[in-house]
């Protein structure tokens, strides 16, 4: 009968971790040097670890976020913080603060993005998107979504072949890459005003080469077919300097 029990508590256990509520992210710092991310929820939606984190080489962090959570994480180096939390990063700043409150990451600056449902969909949108520049190579990959689901990455490392008219250099180094839209700032670099639709808003010749180089990455702001990902998985890895 103790016996019956504890296999009937260890099922239960089971059965209990396979219907929680929500997806884990599994945050992954394979870079040669330390990162701190940052995290934002979209409107209406929580930013976990209180927007930002430290995370050294080779360490790892797992997150839990509800079920229809949206929202975007980047990477930010060359980082300094008092016990406050206030101070500064070379790329991806969030208005000094380790912990960002409502501002994303300064561009250039590699971002995911990530909707885990709809009131229309229970399906998981995914991408690695470079319209804000580039900074930190990065995927995201679904584990244990079964067939179909993709990954969204930017593994290859842009600044060592970014064009001189839109590097961005610390102490000499390159340190990220611009967007075309970032260093033009204009409508049809941007996909704004009257370039805001597909029809009109087509990619530039950087674009072409960040398509290039990152085929499943956004490149500019219409670049849905080929980096857009869809799934239903209960975790996904979100590796920084992801092994190629």
């Amino acid at each position: 009968m103790r016996t019956s029990l504890h296999l009937f508590s260890f099922l239960y256990f089971l059965i209990s971790l396979s219907c929680t509520d929500g997806t884990q992210l599994i945050v992954v710092n394979n870079c040669k040097e330390s990162i701190w991310p940052g995290i934002l929820g979209s409107a209406g939606h929580p930013s976990p670890k209180d927007g930002g984190f430290h995370l050294c080489s080779g360490e790892q962090v797992t997150i839990e976020v509800p079920e229809g959570w949206s929202g975007r994480i980047w990477g930010r180096q060359g980082c300094c913080f008092d016990q406050a939390g206030k101070g500064s990063c070379q790329t991806g700043d969030c208005a000094g603060l380790l912990h960002c409150q409502g501002t994303g990451g300064q561009p250039p600056a590699t971002l995911v993005e990530m909707t885990f449902g709809t009131s229309k969909s229970a399906l998981h949108f995914y991408d690695v998107s470079l319209v804000d520049g580039f900074n930190l190579p990065i995927s995201m990959t679904p584990v244990g979504g079964g067939v179909g689901c993709g990954v969204a990455e930017c593994e290859t490392n842009l600044n060592i072949c970014c064009p001189s008219a839109l590097e961005v250099k610390r102490e000499g180094k390159v340190v990220g890459c611009k967007s075309a839209c970032l260093a033009a700032k204009s409508d049809r670099y941007c996909c704004t005003g009257e370039f805001a639709n597909p029809k009109s808003c087509k990619p530039t010749v950087f674009a072409h080469l960040f398509k290039a180089i990152c085929p499943r990455a956004y490149s500019y702001a219409y670049d849905d077919s080929s980096a857009l990902k869809t799934c239903r998985a209960p975790r996904y890895a979100i590796t920084f300097c992801p092994p190629k």
